[in-house]
């Protein structure tokens, strides 16, 4: 038997954690490059596996059972970055534009939030690991953006992109220019 508690009995005690818990940046060289790289809240940190076992319900089917999940791993880590990437994945799934825009651009503030704090570090490359749930939020909030007829929002959102990772790995740039 664990020693850890239960979900509902450790929920409110760690909500209070969670609150103080912010994204950050650090400055990396790796043989990726060099850039900034985003370093997440310890609570996410701590939900990875979590992340891994919501990818794999959707991949399976349950997808009721997976939002649930990522909405209470949101209530104990609300800078989750991947919790709000896999909502909007799911309202995409289900054909809720304005709900996975909702996620999509939680996130993508979160992050732009954490850029502005920091003075704006130049480059922020897609190619480290800490800055991948970033650019997929960009991503689904361009798509969203376009989708909904909001191109001049999904334009500025690029030329913010472009500007952090000029190589534009996910092809962020396209979506606008179809």
């Amino acid at each position: 038997m664990s020693d850890e508690p239960s979900r509902s009995e450790r929920g409110p005690r760690r909500r209070k954690a969670a609150v103080k818990e912010k994204l950050g940046l650090v400055r990396r060289e790796s043989a990726e490059g060099s850039g900034w790289e985003l370093v997440h809240p310890r609570c996410s940190r701590r939900r990875k596996e979590d992340i891994e076992e919501v990818e794999a319900m959707v991949e399976a089917g349950e997808t009721e059972i997976a939002r649930d999940e990522l909405v209470w791993l949101l209530g104990e880590c609300p800078d989750f970055l991947d919790a709000h990437v896999q909502l909007g994945l799911i309202a995409l799934e289900e054909d809720d534009p304005k709900l996975a825009r909702g996620h999509f651009g939680r996130a993508y503030e979160l992050a732009i939030k954490a850029l502005e704090a920091a003075g704006g570090p130049q480059p922020l490359p897609y190619a480290l690991d800490g800055n991948k749930a970033f650019f997929q939020a960009a991503k689904g909030l361009v798509h969203c953006l376009v989708e909904m007829g909001r191109h001049q929002s999904a334009a500025d959102v690029c030329r913010r992109i472009a500007l952090l990772d000029p190589t534009d790995p996910l092809g962020i740039q396209r979506i606008v220019n179809r």
